[in-house]
C-alpha cells in the first residue's frame, strides 16, 4: 500500500510539475512579448535608426574652405602683434574682401602678378604691388615682394611685417611669417643701402645678389668661383667693355634669359666659370657673359689692400658708369659690391662648403 499511495503521490506531484512548467511558459512568453514591445521603436523615433547605406558623411575639415579659417587666425596674429603691413602674397582675388577689416586695412600690401587682382584691390581701398609672374618658391617670394614693397616706399626699414603666401599658382595660402625689413638679413640691409639715390629694380638687384651669395658659398661641384655681374647702365656698360668669348645668351630671346626667372638661375651659376663678367640689365634680362670690363685708365680709385685687378676692374665700371657691380671672391666666398666708384657693401660668408 505504501508503495502503490507512493506512486499515486509521484503521479500528482508529476502532473502539478506538469503544471507549473505549462505556467512558466506562458509567463515566459508573455515577458518576451512585453519585451518585444519596449524594444520595438516609436514611429517618430527618426534618430535610432541606423543611416542608409547611400547617405553622404558629413564635410571633412579637409573638405572645408580652411584658407578661410587660416586667413582668420592670421588676421588675429597680425592684431596681436601690432604689424606695421600685412603683406599678402597670392593672385586669387576672391579672399580680398576678409582684408578689408577696420583695424587692418590701412596696413594690407596684396601683392601679385594679376591684374585682376589690381584691379579689385584698388576697388578695395587696399595697396598693390606688382611682382614677377615665375615659379618662385614660398620664401622666394617673400623677398621678392618685401624687395619690390621697399623700393616703391610701400614698407620702410625696421618696419615689422607679416607676410601671408602659399604655393605658385595655388589660391591656397598656407604659410605665415613675420619679419622686421633690414633687421634679420644682410642681404635687404645691404639692398636697402643700394636703393638710396638708384633707379635700379630692387627685384633685379636681389635675385644677383642670391646668385651671389650661392656661387661664393657653393663654388661650382665643390670647386671656388670668382666672377663679376654688373647691373644697370647697360648701354654704357657694352661700350665700355668687350667680348673675350662667345657670348653664351646670344640668339636667346629675353623672356629666356631673364635672371627673374628661377628656372634659368642655375644656368647662370655655371657660366660663372666663365673669364669676364655678366652684364644684366636694368629689367633684368642677361646681356652677355665672359665680358672683358674696359673701364678709362684714368680713374682714381681707392681699392681697399688685397683685392685685385677683378675688384679693380669692377669698382672702375661703378666709376664709369651708373652701373652696380656685384663682385664674387674666389678666395674666401666674400661678395662685394661696388656702387659710384666706392665699396659700398662686404657680405662675408659665416662658412663654405668644402
Amino acid at each position: 500500500m505504501q508503495a502503490i499511495l507512493f506512486r499515486m503521490d509521484t503521479k500528482k506531484e508529476s502532473q502539478k510539475t506538469k503544471k507549473e512548467e505549462k505556467t512558466i511558459k506562458k509567463d515566459d512568453s508573455s515577458r518576451a512579448k512585453k519585451a518585444l514591445v519596449k524594444v520595438k521603436p516609436s514611429k517618430g523615433a527618426a534618430d535610432s535608426t541606423p543611416p542608409p547605406v547611400d547617405a553622404k558623411p558629413r564635410p571633412s575639415l579637409a573638405e572645408k574652405d580652411v584658407n578661410k579659417v587660416f586667413m582668420k587666425e592670421a588676421l588675429t596674429v597680425a592684431r596681436h602683434l601690432n604689424v606695421d603691413r600685412l603683406l599678402f602674397i597670392c593672385n586669387d582675388p576672391k579672399y580680398l574682401d576678409e582684408l578689408t577689416a577696420r583695424s587692418i586695412k590701412k596696413k594690407v600690401i596684396v601683392a601679385s602678378s594679376s591684374d585682376k587682382q589690381a584691379v579689385q584691390a584698388e576697388h578695395l581701398g587696399l595697396m598693390h604691388e606688382l611682382i614677377p609672374d615665375y615659379a618662385f618658391d614660398r620664401f622666394e617670394k617673400i623677398k621678392v615682394a618685401l624687395a619690390s614693397c621697399t623700393a616703391s616706399g610701400k614698407t620702410t626699414d625696421k618696419m615689422l611685417i607679416l607676410c601671408l603666401v602659399g604655393e605658385h599658382n595655388s589660391p591656397l595660402v598656407d604659410t605665415c611669417m613675420v619679419t622686421r625689413v633690414g633687421k634679420h638679413s644682410n642681404e635687404q640691409a645691404a639692398l636697402s643701402g643700394l636703393l638710396s639715390d638708384t633707379d635700379q629694380s630692387m627685384q633685379v638687384l636681389e635675385a644677383v645678389l642670391n646668385i651671389a651669395l650661392s656661387v661664393g658659398f657653393e663654388g661650382n661641384e665643390g670647386d671656388p668661383v670668382g666672377t663679376i655681374f654688373v647691373v644697370g647702365d647697360s648701354t654704357a656698360v657694352m661700350e665700355k667693355s668687350r667680348q673675350l668669348t662667345l657670348n653664351p645668351f646670344q640668339g636667346y630671346s629675353e623672356e629666356e634669359r631673364n635672371i627673374l626667372d628661377p628656372s634659368i638661375r642655375n644656368a647662370v651659376k655655371n657660366f660663372c666659370l666663365l673669364d669676364g663678367a655678366i652684364i644684366v640689365r636694368e629689367d633684368g634680362v642677361i646681356l652677355a657673359a665672359g665680358r672683358y670690363l674696359n673701364p678709362p685708365d684714368d680713374l682714381e680709385l681707392d681699392l681697399p689692400m688685397g683685392l685685385g685687378t677683378r675688384h679693380a676692374s669692377a669698382m672702375a665700371i661703378t666709376a664709369a658708369t651708373k652701373a652696380i657691380s656685384f663682385v664674387i671672391s674666389k678666395t674666401t666666398g666674400t661678395v662685394r659690391i661696388y656702387k659710384e666708384g666706392k665699396l659700398a657693401v662686404e657680405l662675408r660668408q659665416p662658412g663654405r662648403r668644402p
